[in-house]
């Protein structure tokens, strides 16, 4: 498995974690997804970093709101689409 499908599969899992309500456990997966992220998109094209700046603040939001189901969709949906979009 690639590092890049790893992690999207862990930013799928942090999300379930979400759902069922395990934010603390969640929360620190999420800083290990976040960084993995960060490093493979930073060399994606600068459309796709702009759009994971905005994904990353709305994600950001939803933690400091405490909204575990918005940071769960972002995290299924948004960051995964990101992440796919890269890979090739």
């Amino acid at each position: 498995m690639s590092v890049l499908s790893q992690c999207i599969n862990e930013s799928r899992q942090c999300a379930g974690l979400f759902r069922l309500g395990r934010d603390v456990e969640a929360a620190l997966a999420m800083v290990d997804v976040f960084d993995e992220a960060q490093r493979r998109l930073s060399a994606a094209p600068r459309e796709v970093q702009l759009q994971w700046a905005q994904v990353l603040t709305q994600m950001l939001a939803c933690q400091e709101r405490q909204d575990w189901l918005g940071l769960a969709d972002f995290m299924e949906y948004e960051l995964v689409d990101l992440l796919e979009s890269v890979k090739v």
